[in-house]
């Protein structure tokens, strides 16, 4: 235990509250996080309340200030929210700000530890009590090492609002860097697979056929389904997080004789982009004509693009979550007599390069509509197409 060296008398046995209703400070932070109603997930505020201290609230609204994206902001107010009570658990105090290089040693070592090794050192890894805590508290489901994404991801939130804070941190440290490096390499983890099944040309043809009358939930998920794979794979937090205002009429692409409908998708909503650009995609023919079909149909002026439909065939207000989505997915595979266990939204994000590898569209232009960042990553579903025989004359839109 770290408690030594980090001792902080402000918050101490912060779990031990986790079951009872939240007065008083935390009665306080949960109202402070109704002004970021829309962004963070409304059911988790309580919760939220609790684990964060009276100096988080400000530095999450900092981020909002600064024009971080929705759902960035929800990775960080969750992780945020995992590493105060982490942090609790180990030291019996609050996050320091800046954190010490122990401690963000301290969260590595938790987090990416070596299986094999613990079997003969069971001081290796997460210390049993702080794995309790973090169990109780309703964060913690795994129960081995995280997965090197995840890890990265919080020391990568961790940074973000040290630096929102005003003051410098050392995530990247010589000392950090290499030991997460070793860590990482350690644990020697294969890469996860997000979909078994990739939703190709012909599989989204298949759905399709599944939403081709005029009911308001036809009209909904042919336009979700297009436009999630016609404008370069988007994904599921993208589609539950686009609005009508961010949807901009082109003018019309010639296709043959043919005059098709063009629009562009503003991302930056959920995707925020580098200094100076903008996130955008483009949908071109069917795609657009499945949204505004959907648009008008039920009578959608603003806001969410997507929502939910109750079973008096009423649109919500509010747009769909992002495991609506997915869920979405899954129950139209069912209705085209496909195994929805094999599928995910991001099948779709996958199919969109897949069929762009297949129409010979060169990577780097596959990957400015999909706005992958990574090309190792989107080359790879270029090399699956190799040992693929799809149908050559499926097109993207």
């Amino acid at each position: 235990m770290l408690a030594g060296k980090f001792l902080d008398p402000r918050r101490r046995n912060a779990s031990a509250h986790m079951k009872i209703a939240i007065s008083g400070p935390a009665l306080a932070r949960a109202e402070e996080l109704d002004a970021l109603d829309g962004i963070l997930p409304f059911d988790r505020r309580d919760q939220l309340a609790l684990l964060l201290t009276d100096e988080d609230v400000p530095a999450l609204k900092q981020l909002v200030l600064a024009g971080t994206g929705d759902n960035t902001l929800k990775a960080i107010a969750s992780d945020l929210a995992y590493l105060e009570t982490w942090c609790h658990a180990v030291t019996e105090a609050p996050l320091p700000w800046p954190a010490p290089q122990a401690l963000i040693l301290a969260f590595i070592a938790h987090h990416l530890w070596d299986p094999e090794r613990r079997m003969s050192d069971p001081a290796h890894g997460m210390p049993a009590e702080v794995e309790t805590r973090l169990r109780s508290a309703g964060l913690l489901r795994v129960s081995g090492p995280h997965a090197p994404s995840t890890v990265k991801r919080r020391l990568a939130s961790w940074s973000a609002l040290t630096q929102s804070r005003g003051v410098e941190g050392e995530f990247l440290a010589t000392s950090v860097r290499s030991a997460l490096h070793i860590a990482i390499r350690a644990q020697a983890r294969p890469q996860a697979t997000k979909s078994q099944s990739v939703v190709t040309g012909d599989v989204l043809t298949r759905l399709l056929a599944t939403c081709s009358t005029d009911r308001l939930a036809d009209l909904r998920d042919r336009a979700l389904l297009l436009t999630a794979f016609a404008s370069g794979g988007r994904r599921r937090a993208e589609l539950a997080g686009l609005h009508v205002e961010d949807l901009i009429d082109d003018a019309p692409v010639a296709q043959g004789p043919d005059l098709l409908p063009c629009m562009t998708l503003r991302l930056d909503r959920t995707r925020p982009a580098a200094a100076g650009e903008a996130a955008t995609a483009v949908m071109v023919g069917r795609s657009v004509e499945a949204v505004k079909a959907w648009l008008a149909a039920a009578e959608i002026a603003q806001g969410a693009v997507f929502r939910r439909i109750d079973q008096w065939g009423h649109v919500d207000r509010r747009g769909l979550t992002p495991q609506a989505v997915n869920l979405i997915l899954k129950a139209r595979c069912e209705k085209a007599g496909l195994d929805a266990t094999a599928f995910s939204a991001h099948g779709l994000r996958a199919g969109y390069l897949v069929e762009a590898a297949a129409l010979g569209v060169p990577l780097q232009l596959a990957m400015q509509q999909s706005q992958h960042r990574s090309t190792a990553q989107a080359s790879r579903y270029y090399r699956e197409q190799k040992r693929r025989k799809d149908d050559p004359e499926t097109t993207i839109n």
